[in-house]
Formats: structure tokens, sequence, C-alpha cells
């Protein structure tokens, strides 16, 4: 079905893909051809990429800092002479709790990394995409980005937030052709959703094991997504046969309805 639609040699960015859902996102943009660099603040990490797929390019970076990115992009710059594609992946999980009980330390922490990066990387990558002929950003955001989701309000913030600015930057970019769209995960399987649920489970007083289920039951297809079906509709949305999808959010949840 896309026997004609080819992603070889394309300069793709990948922030945080070293681990988790930015290593399958990785893992799957390398080997559909892809020209990779990820960058990642976990050195250890990127070690272990650079062993398991020895072509993708690899850089530390903490993508919250602005001096940071600079030297990110003036790197991917030298080593690609232009980029493709951006895919802003890098996000954390930020606390769980009543909105009384949070810090605000940990408030500004969570949109520093979830929102606040992906505009300091859109804001670097821009001049290259345009310049490109087939410009993309995809931001991911989660099923939190269009949920509301009681216990992790700085989450679910900075996640909505990302669906503002990725329908802001479609309208923005449109005219140079360069996509831009979020991808909103629903409860992704892995150590970050287990690590979730451990607090949540602490905070509430109940089981982990009926903390899964619920998670699991709260999709209309009963389970978790594996990282690659993520990375899989990262793929299609960065590919030709997107071509004209921009400004959207693509849902990737099992159809959940609400979040736990």
């Amino acid at each position: 079905m896309f026997a004609d639609i080819s992603m070889k040699g394309r300069r793709v960015l990948i922030t945080a893909g070293a681990s988790g859902i930015g290593l399958e996102i990785t893992r799957v943009f390398s080997g559909a051809g892809c020209r990779v660099m990820v960058c990642d603040i976990d050195e250890a990490a990127l070690a272990t990429v650079k062993r398991e797929l020895p072509d993708v390019v690899t850089f530390k970076a903490n993508v919250a800092d602005e001096a940071s990115v600079k030297n990110l992009f003036a790197h991917a710059k030298a080593i690609f002479s232009g980029l493709d594609v951006l895919i802003n992946n890098a996000g954390i999980a930020g606390p769980t709790g009543p909105v009384e009980s949070l810090s605000k330390a940990d408030w500004d922490q969570t949109l520093a990394v979830n929102i606040t990066s992906q505009f300091l990387c859109a804001r670097e990558a821009v001049p290259l995409l345009k310049i490109s002929a087939h410009g993309v950003i995809l931001n991911l955001s989660s099923a939190a980005g269009h949920l509301g989701f009681a216990g992790r309000t700085p989450y679910s913030a900075s996640k909505w937030a990302v669906i503002g600015f990725t329908k802001s930057l479609a309208i923005e970019l449109g005219a140079f052709g360069v996509r831009v769209n979020a991808i909103l995960p629903g409860a992704v399987d892995g150590p970050r959703i287990r690590a979730v649920i451990a607090a949540k489970a602490k905070t509430l007083n109940v089981p982990e094991d009926a903390l899964t289920k619920r998670h699991e039951e709260q999709a209309v297809l009963g389970r978790l997504i594996p990282a690659r079906d993520v990375a899989n509709m990262a793929l299609f949305a960065a590919s030709d046969a997107a071509h004209n999808v921009s400004g959207q959010e693509l849902v990737v949840d099992g159809h959940t309805q609400a979040l736990i």
C-alpha cells in the first residue's frame, strides 16, 4: 500500500530519543532509512542507542535549557546541513497528587520539559524546515492533552498546551509547506506508566495491580498501548503518505474516554 512512499535519507531529529517512546521512534525511523539524530540527558542511554544503532547520531542535551538547545541544533546543522523532521518527544510525568499538595518547582519543571522545550526546539528548527522539501514537526502530547486528569494537573496542563502550540504552528507554517501535528498516546506500557501507577496507588492507598487493571480498562480496547504503535503513527505522520495532514491531534489510545 505504501510501496511508493520512501523516507530514505530524510534528516530527523528526535528529542529524548534514547529510551521509552523516543527509542521506539528512533528504531522505526532508522529502520525506514532516515538519517537520525537523537538527543537525551541520559549519557548511558545514548551509549546503548549507539551500540544498537551505530548509524544514529547521538548528542547529550537538556531541551528545557535554551543554551543546550542552541548547541544541539548547531550540531545538527553541522552533521546534516539541514533538517526535514523534528520530533519533540521529550517529556516527564510530573508530580502526582491533589493540586494543593504540589510545589511550584514541580509545576515549573513539568512545563519546562513538556512544552517550553518544544518551543525552544521549534524555534531553532523552523528556519531549516522552511527550506526543506519535506518539513514536518511532530509534537508529543498525550490523551491527557484533551481529557482532564485528576491528580496530574501539571502534566495535563502541559499536554493541553502542546495542542494549542501545535495547531497555532500548523497555521503559521502552512504557507511554507511545513506540516505540524501532535501525537496523543494513551497509557503506554513501560517503566514510566508503571512508576505513575505506583505513585498514584500510594496516593489513593489502593493496590498497584488493581490500579494497573483500571488503566488497561480505561481504553475501550482494554489494553495498554505498545510504544511501537506510537512510533508507527509518527512514521506515517512524517511521511508523504500524510501529505495533507496538518494541525491534527493524532490519537493512539485505544479509544480512551476518561483518565483515572
